[in-house]
């Protein structure tokens, strides 16, 4: 969840380290450090609790000359955050320099080992404990760094991304990884180390993904050396990566949130691109095409994923059911990976995940794959771990995405959904050539109305204004804007604090209208459906207790637009379409309250963008 960094070649390593943590700030964190080597052989480690400037104004008078460093952004799990809980942290010798994401399970175990051999302690964390044991295992078997710490990680029980380094070593970074991201970039003379792409793409897009249980040596002057933790070499191909740096920069927008709304028309057109034949009106998926067989003798889907991949996932559901006509369970990953789910062999299970780093549907994925199941990933980083580790797939290419609040994300999953949906339906005969034929023709003119729906945003800017007094909001859909309402309550909650619910529209008076009053704003997502009539007497039901109601609506709406104290309206389109346009209100609309609350909106407090803990 947090963010790592490393740096071994002939630059100061310092400057590299604070602009990698500046690049992974959007991961979301509460403490910040770094660990480097000088040219005395000194091991200085500089740590503070706050964002990376707190650091950077820490180290001005202190001595950050150095070619070889680790530095690290921390999320809080064991310990509060403070300076003596931020890593990295030292061995009790002070010989060790470790920074680490993930969670060691057995850290108390450990713990008191160490504690029964005269270890003493200076922070609540289990990363100091795993520091402290390598120390342990390297002093009482005479073993290197790179040894002590494969020796050292198969007693470990948890989620890790280390980096490692050594006051007697100074041409050696060693890192592993098991369920917790790393990745190598390898430069003429230099090797990098981050928790993803981010802070290395400036200086190289040649880079190695270390799989899980897997130990890495970089050595000045050397090529990589990748171990197991059974001390088996392991050969990994150097992948050259599609990022540019553009693409992680803000380009003039006051955040990335609103540049990442901004982008959804070119990344929904990235996503549909060599997919959609827009002349022929035909969808062509490689990973459906490849193993239509599968969903043809499918008796279940089960979809899971977390937070906005889940919403995602229900409009998945939504969108099999009707055209394809298979039955789906759409799971939250966390609950699924512990509750002994009933698994078919012939079951289909689709994780969705932005980072592909997830830690629960990682858990919920590998849980169904031991049991049978084929797997099916939805995720935009090329070469993370659900990618893989599915047997077959489809990136959105959604492109980076750096604000904690998902966007671009949900818009691009929810296509790929259509994709898939229509491709799989047309192929098993549960949806008819010409109806095929009229969703394909929509979805190739959708940017074209996403664009339009930007037009709203001043409009919506100005809505805002007006509701920053709410302490609390009720979001309302039906059908496939039911997700939606649950994805604007979600981003309404994450950036600007305020408690919103979303409901299906129909469930109001089953609870929920009891709160409803003159103070409490209700945004109804009610584009033109077949149940339009349900809406109009929800909406009437609100009224009658004057709630104010947003509305989203479809252009030339009569009967709701009467009702409504602020109405916004979004181009016509398919109703199995719509979450693509009604989600774009709803985003800008939680971006505004939250910019005019003064929030941090890149970065709300407590959340991290990839959640790769429990």
């Amino acid at each position: 969840m947090c963010g790592i960094v490393g740096y071994i070649g002939s630059k100061e390593a310092f400057p590299i380290l604070i602009k990698g943590l500046k690049r992974l700030e959007y991961r979301g964190y509460d403490s910040a450090g770094v660990a480097l080597l000088n040219n005395k052989g000194e091991l200085n480690v500089y740590k503070t609790k706050g964002k990376v400037k707190s650091l950077e104004a820490y180290c001005n008078h202190k001595d950050t000359t150095g070619t070889i460093g680790i530095a690290h952004t921390r999320w809080a799990t064991h310990g509060e955050p403070n300076d003596k809980n931020a890593h990295p942290h030292y061995s009790q010798s002070e010989s060790i320099a470790l920074i680490h994401n993930g969670i060691i399970e057995n850290y108390l175990s450990i713990k008191k080992l160490l504690i029964r051999e005269g270890y003493t302690f200076k922070s609540d964390t289990d990363t100091e404990v795993l520091v402290q044991a390598i120390e342990y295992i390297k002093s009482r078997y005479d073993l290197s760094l790179f040894d002590a710490v494969k020796r050292t990680l198969k007693f470990v029980i948890g989620a890790y991304a280390i980096g490692v380094i050594e006051k007697n070593n100074p041409n050696c970074i060693i890192a592993a990884r098991k369920g917790s991201p790393l990745i190598i970039g390898i430069g003429e003379g230099e090797f990098f180390l981050g928790s993803d792409a981010t802070p290395i793409i400036e200086y190289t897009s040649d880079v190695v993904y270390l799989n899980d249980e897997e130990v890495v040596k970089l050595e000045r002057g050397k090529k990589i050396e990748v171990n197991n933790l059974n001390d088996e070499a392991v050969h990994h191909d150097i992948i050259t990566i599609k990022l540019e740096l553009c693409d992680i920069e803000k380009a003039g927008y006051p955040h990335f949130m609103l540049k990442e709304i901004f982008e959804q028309s070119r990344s929904l057109a990235m996503c549909m691109n060599g997919r959609l034949n827009m002349e022929l009106k035909e969808i062509k998926l490689s990973g459906i095409i490849n193993h239509i067989d599968k969903f043809r003798d499918a008796k279940r889907i089960i979809i899971t994923a977390c937070g906005t991949s889940w919403h995602a996932g229900l409009i998945g559901k939504y969108l099999f059911e009707e055209f394809c006509r298979i039955p789906v369970d759409i799971e939250v990953a966390s609950e699924f990976r512990y509750r002994d789910p009933v698994i078919n062999k012939g079951d289909i299970l689709i994780p969705i995940s932005q980072s592909g780093e997830t830690a629960d549907t990682l858990a919920a994925m590998d849980l169904a794959k031991s049991q049978g199941a084929f797997i099916y990933g939805i995720c935009n980083v090329v070469g993370s771990s659900i990618a893989r580790g599915t047997d077959s797939g489809t990136y959105t290419h959604a492109g980076p995405e750096i604000g904690v609040a998902s966007t671009k994300a949900f818009t691009t999953q929810v296509t790929v959904l259509i994709m898939m949906a229509v491709s799989i339906g047309r192929e098993l005969g549960t949806l008819c050539e010409s109806r095929y034929k009229q969703i394909v023709g929509e979805l190739s003119n959708i940017t074209t109305k996403i664009e339009e729906t930007f037009m709203l945003a001043s409009e919506i800017e100005r809505i805002s204004s007006v509701f920053t007094y709410a302490r609390n909001f009720m979001y309302l859909g039906r059908g496939y804007n039911y997700p939606v309402a649950l994805e604007g309550a979600l981003k309404l909650k994450e950036i600007s604090y305020i408690h919103a619910e979303g409901y299906p529209a129909a469930e109001m008076k089953h609870g929920p209208i009891a709160l409803i009053d003159e103070e409490m704003p209700i945004v109804v997502v009610s584009p033109k459906l077949k149940i339009y009539d349900k809406v109009v007497s929800n909406v009437q039901e609100i009224k009658a207790r004057k709630g104010k109601i947003i509305a989203i609506v479809t252009k030339g709406d009569v009967d709701i637009k009467k009702m409504a104290d602020f109405c916004i309206e979004i181009p016509d389109t398919e109703e199995c379409l719509t979450p693509l346009l009604t989600v774009i209100p709803l985003q800008f609309l939680s971006y505004y309250i939250a910019r005019i609350k003064g929030r941090d909106v890149d970065q709300p407090r407590n959340l991290a963008k990839s959640v790769t803990v429990e």
